[in-house]
Order: C-alpha cells, then sequence, then structure tokens
C-alpha cells in the first residue's frame, strides 16, 4: 500500500482480449516502446526486469507451443491450473513464462541472482537485505528457489489482486520468521532494509533515526491490544483504516 493510499491496478501486462498494456507505452514509427516506471512503480515488483522483457510484442504465435517446456529442467504446472489461480489470461501467462525463461533457462531463480536483478534497479544504495526478505515472500514452498509458478501467483496478487489480498501479501513480507506475528523488531529490519536500498543520496536527505521512528509511530497503531505484537487481523484492519482515510482526505 503506498502512502498515499493509492493502490496498483495491474494494468502492466494489458487486458484479455490481448490488447497492447496502456501505461507508459507508446507507439512510435511502428514501433513498441519499452514502458517507462518510475521508482515507486518499479519497487511494487521485484521481477522487473523480466516483465519488461515478457511484454514486448511476439513474433511467434502463442498457440504453437504451450509454455514450452521442453528446453527447462523445472516444468511449471499446467497453464489451466495457473489460470484459475492468478488473474492472468493464458496469452499473459505464455508471454511471462517466455521472460522468466530468457532470464532463468533452468526454471529456477535461486536467492543470489534474484538480489542481483533487483539490486540492478537501486544503484545508489544496497537492496541486498530487501531483496532477501522479498525473496522468502515470493518462496511460498521455503526451498531456497522461486519457481516460475511462485512468481506469477505472487505478481497477480501484487498487480492485480484486491486490497485486502495485497495486505495478506505484505504482511507475509514483514513477518520475517513466519510465525503468524510480526513483531517490532521484523518491522524494524524491513523498514531499515528500504531505507537502506533508497540510499543516504535521496533528497530530502533521511535521518538514521528515521526508520526507527517511522516503525514506533506505525507499530503503535497497529498493536492495538499492545500485547507486543501485530497480528494480521490488526494489520489489515489498520492500514485499511488509513487507506480509507486517505481517500477521504483526497475527496475532500
Amino acid at each position: 500500500v503506498q502512502e498515499d493510499g493509492k493502490v496498483v491496478d495491474g494494468s502492466l501486462l494489458g487486458d484479455a482480449n490481448g490488447v497492447e498494456p496502456g501505461p507508459g507505452r507508446v507507439k512510435e514509427s511502428g514501433k513498441w516502446q519499452k514502458p517507462r516506471f518510475s521508482r515507486k512503480a518499479l519497487m511494487k515488483c521485484c521481477l522487473v526486469k523480466w516483465i519488461i522483457a515478457s511484454t514486448q510484442p511476439q513474433d511467434k504465435d502463442s498457440s504453437d507451443s504451450d509454455l514450452e517446456l521442453s528446453t527447462v529442467r523445472h516444468q511449471p504446472e499446467g497453464l489451466d491450473q495457473l489460470q484459475a489461480q492468478t488473474k492472468f489470461t493464458k496469452k499473459e501467462l505464455q508471454s511471462l513464462y517466455r521472460g522468466f525463461k530468457n532470464e532463468c533457462p533452468s526454471g529456477l531463480v535461486d536467492e543470489e541472482t534474484f538480489k542481483s536483478i533487483y539490486s540492478q534497479f537501486f544503484p545508489q544504495g544496497d537492496a541486498t537485505t530487501y531483496a532477501h526478505f522479498l525473496f522468502n515472500a515470493f518462496d511460498i514452498d521455503r526451498n531456497g528457489s522461486i519457481r516460475f509458478e511462485d512468481f506469477v501467483i505472487g505478481l497477480s496478487v501484487l498487480l492485480r489482486g484486491s486490497v485486502t489480498e495485497k495486505l495478506n501479501w505484505a504482511f507475509n513480507l514483514y513477518d520475517i520468521n513466519k510465525d503468524g506475528y510480526i513483531t517490532k523488531e521484523e518491522m524494524l529490519a524491513i523498514m531499515k532494509s528500504i531505507y537502506d536500498m533508497m540510499g543516504r543520496y535521496t533528497y530530502p536527505c533521511v535521518r538514521d533515526e528515521a526508520p526507527s521512528e517511522h516503525v514506533d509511530k506505525f507499530f503503535q497503531k497497529m498493536d492495538r491490544n499492545r500485547d507486543g505484537v501485530v497480528t494480521i487481523e490488526e494489520f489489515i484492519e489498520t492500514c485499511q483504516k488509513v487507506i480509507h482515510a486517505l481517500l477521504s482526505k483526497n475527496v475532500m
């Protein structure tokens, strides 16, 4: 959830009729140009490089192959099953898989590769720690690698999920040890990693104590029963109230 209360609408990949994506994509001299994204938009997805590559028009008819599985070691689940689990169309899944396979022919991405890709978008800071937390959020079965299925299921939530679905995903990110609760230490670890990733050359300059102050403020709001941990119910309720308050302020 962004601080301005806006929610990403997931229009990056186009619609179900195969229409090319709208935002940030223009047609010049008969050629489709790569979309341009703001820093805020890039932070909404961990594998942006793959998405941008995969949204380029394909000369090959997508119906010629069903995810082109013959050259990879890990083969994803059936297309129909993935389509049922996500909010992507068959054509979108095929396009995403081509981009995924081009970047990772084995069909799996390990944490070091993930960190390397993610760090490219934040050269002014250290994205290693945040990428580690993000990798764990995508690594659903906790086996140390991200499968195509893990990738598209998470991506579907981030781009096209409801507010509640996105908040559930965010809770899983902040719940570092996956015990069903968020502690202040976990929230601070995530927040510090975000500040480290954005770098110390931002304007206005970020004070060293800013992450801790930010966490103190939000944790106090979320921990409604003052038991020292935030449950998923407290997390979602507080975030939804903040969103509604911001939206009401914008309307006024």
